[in-house]
């Protein structure tokens, strides 16, 4: 029995596969101005957090998704806020590290034709 042949495909526009090619690599991460990203006050004696459950859960998120080390996320936050011009502050690593034994992360993802599109929302 013979093996079926397979179809062999041939690029005719070279300027589009070129275009989707680049644009694989393409990035997206958006801030939105509206998330609170400072931890309101609690009234409570002692200190109050810094960050709200939303900033470190956003930076959670990136280490998980980009496999970086604390350190790293902190750096690649803070350049992310410059990059979108927000007067905020990346928490520290040692913040992070504390408070992600408290927060769980939950990444959805969707498959599609071309690979996974990994998608949250953060709760203000």
């Amino acid at each position: 029995m013979k093996k079926p042949t397979h179809k062999i495909y041939r690029t005719t526009n070279w300027p589009a596969y070129n275009r989707a090619l680049m644009s694989r690599g393409n990035i997206a991460i958006w801030f939105d101005p509206a998330t609170q990203w400072y931890a309101p006050s609690k009234g409570k004696q002692g200190r109050n957090q810094t960050y709200s459950d939303a900033a470190i859960q956003c930076c959670l998120m990136i280490k998980s998704l980009f496999r970086l080390s604390l350190r790293m996320v902190t750096g690649f936050v803070q350049s992310l806020i410059k990059l979108c011009g927000l007067n905020w502050i990346a928490p520290d690593y040692t913040t992070l590290c504390r408070r992600q034994k408290h927060i769980d992360i939950v990444i959805a993802t969707k498959k599609v034709a071309m690979g996974s599109i990994y998608s949250w929302t953060l709760q203000a």
